[in-house]
């Protein structure tokens, strides 16, 4: 098997691709040839050391994968041999050609599915049915602000709310994707400038709800945007600033935020995750989610990859080819 392997935390540039000895399952547990890893923003802040979570060294970075079961542990049903599946690894570990994963951690994958899409889709669709099961429902007709809105939590906050039936204002930082997420499904997309105007602009007088995974300056200004009993939702902060929110716009107009942090919950609760994850991939194979289709590269280039995620210059996803 081939695996990254970061030795120590700093540029993405230094890791590695290493060949060991394919896995052997243990009891309850099955090998899985990995089709596409998922690699993600929040992937780049580990190997940097620049996230809340730092794994010991030394580690495989990711934590989304689809592939095919190849070896199958005691204790598990042999019939499982040859499925498509998908699963979240949150020990880290996807970078890899082969995973070892809890069977029962598992969720079934359509052969109509495709891996990179099914790889990349996990966290950050996971993150948006989370938020809109657990902590912020969303009802057909509201008016939703998505910031960030070119990223992969984005464009699925997006397409989440669209498939709710919320209508969609997307903020973004380049024309490229401002038009990713109108493609998403957005009504209309705008930049950070005089970011409170816009918003109050493009949703007829304010927003029920701001999906922020961003922060930094604009998120004060997309507080104030938001209308009567509006909800606000801190799912992260790409922009590399937390931000202060004032608690007296808060208080003013009844307005609540929320925060989102989907994967303490699906670390807390693996069983539970897998279930939110066979759901979003079975919508996906119906047609209700539309993830879009993620750049691809050789599991070689990871660290050019997360460089880029670094850099703020991905539009949408990029999948690790094994």
């Amino acid at each position: 098997m081939r695996r990254v392997l970061c030795r120590e935390f700093g540029p993405t540039d230094r890791l590695e691709l290493v060949e060991e000895p394919d896995p052997s399952p243990g009891p309850g547990q099955v090998v899985v040839a990995v089709e596409a890893a998922g690699a993600s923003f929040v992937d780049a802040l580990i190997v940097r050391g620049g996230y809340q979570l730092r794994p010991e060294l030394p580690f495989t970075p990711g934590t989304a994968v689809a592939g095919r079961v190849v070896g199958v542990g005691e204790g598990v049903d042999g019939r499982v041999r040859g499925c498509r599946v998908a699963a979240l690894m949150m020990g880290f570990g996807a970078y890899a050609s082969h995973v070892v994963v809890p069977a029962e951690e598992v969720a079934p994958l359509s052969e109509d599915v495709d891996a990179a899409v099914a790889a990349t889709a996990l966290e950050s669709y996971s993150t948006l049915l989370f938020a809109t099961t657990h902590r912020l429902p969303i009802t057909a007709g509201e008016r939703v602000v998505v910031l960030g809105a070119g990223g992969g939590i984005g464009l699925a906050a997006v397409d989440v709310a669209r498939g709710l039936g919320a209508r969609v204002l997307a903020v973004a930082s380049t024309e490229e994707k401002r038009n990713a997420a109108v493609t998403a499904g957005a009504e209309d997309a705008v930049g950070y400038d005089a970011l409170k105007d816009a918003i109050r602009a493009g949703t007829d007088g304010g927003a029920d709800v701001v999906i922020d995974p961003v922060g930094g300056d604009a998120a004060e200004q997309a507080l104030r945007a938001l209308r009567p009993l509006g909800r606000y939702a801190v799912l992260g902060f790409t922009s590399g600033e937390i931000p202060r929110l004032p608690a007296n716009r808060v208080l003013l107009a009844n307005r609540t935020v929320v925060g989102v942090d989907w994967g303490d919950w699906a670390r807390a609760d693996p069983r539970a995750a897998t279930a939110l994850a066979a759901d979003l991939l079975a919508r996906v194979d119906r047609g209700e989610l539309h993830p879009p289709a993620p750049a691809r590269r050789p599991l070689e280039e990871a660290g050019a990859a997360l460089g880029r995620y670094a850099e703020r210059a991905v539009t949408g996803k990029i999948a690790l080819i094994p």
